[in-house]
């Protein structure tokens, strides 16, 4: 299952199906603890020179979505900068030497999207070290599932936003002096953005938050030969969602409740955001692309 990219088959059998067992990981999770152990491509996504050359930058690139993404990103010609947590150097490693593999550049820089410091000093080591930044694709997010508002404390609200809006705000306002005309910017929103769950109370809006942002941010610096469109995962099996993303008893079932009756696999992703990255969807910017199992956006 899932193995080959090209071949035809049945999408609701491609991947691994509920239930799936019980797994509480502490925050922010590892991929290699995940049972089953989620696909980022590793040894399915095939490239075809389509970034050849390209300098890219991708936060959360140790696990989940960024991961896939990062990947792709390599086998199709880029090099490649990932940001993780200091926590999450075991998936980090593992991603950097499948990088290398490629014959590209794996530059591996941890720390915490929460300081504007921090996201600053992200772009500029990037842009340095590659020579260059014309692919910026935001993935990584903080999500915590809370029953009820009584129990979502404040600095919970205030740290969610941080690392899903502040974050990507810092990171767009420095990466984009450094960006030649062709670039492109990726942002991460989610289906949460347009069907909000009622235990998702802060990161369900974090993700409207970057949906309005890209959109006006995309007619800002079009004049600057700049792209900035959103990709908008549905439940996808990734470390966030165990590591508190959802509550345990929501991930023996997790993704039974889209139309595909499984949650996607970061493999899934990773080609929406090659196109997006690449100079085939040069007339495509301020849009939002669903990946959601059959949960269609608005």
């Amino acid at each position: 299952m899932g193995n080959n990219q090209f071949g035809m088959q049945n999408p609701l059998h491609q991947y691994p199906q509920p239930e799936f067992p019980q797994q509480p990981q502490p925050v922010p999770g590892l991929a290699s603890k995940v049972q089953p152990v989620p696909d980022h491509g590793e040894t399915s996504y095939k490239g075809s020179g389509r970034l050849a050359g390209r300098k890219a930058l991708v936060t959360g690139g140790d696990s989940g979505i960024g991961r896939a993404a990062a990947i792709a990103f390599a086998r199709e010609g880029a090099d490649v900068v990932i940001n993780y947590l200091p926590q999450e150097q075991s998936d980090a490693d593992e991603v950097i030497s499948l990088i290398e593999a490629e014959g590209r550049r794996a530059i591996g820089m941890s720390g915490d999207l929460k300081s504007e410091a921090f996201c600053q000093e992200l772009v500029k080591q990037a842009s340095t070290e590659l020579a260059c930044l014309d692919l910026l694709a935001n993935v990584a997010g903080r999500q915590k599932a809370i029953a009820d508002i009584s129990e979502l404390t404040t600095e919970q609200f205030d740290e969610t936003f941080k690392t899903n809006v502040y974050a990507l705000f810092w990171l767009c306002k420095a990466a984009i002096p450094f960006m030649p005309e062709g670039s492109s910017i990726i942002n991460t929103a989610s289906i949460q953005a347009y069907q909000p769950s009622p235990t998702l109370l802060d990161y369900a809006p974090t993700k409207s938050a970057i949906v309005a942002f890209s959109k006006a941010l995309s007619k800002q610096v079009l004049p600057k030969g700049i792209r900035v469109n959103i990709v908008a995962p549905g439940p996808f099996w990734t470390p966030l969602q165990t590591s508190g993303g959802q509550t345990q008893d929501v991930i023996e079932d997790f993704g039974s409740e889209v139309p595909m009756k499984r949650p996607g696999q970061p493999a899934e992703c990773a080609p929406i955001y090659v196109f997006l990255a690449s100079q085939e969807s040069s007339y495509i910017t301020g849009e939002s692309f669903g990946v959601t199992g059959g949960n269609t956006l608005p």
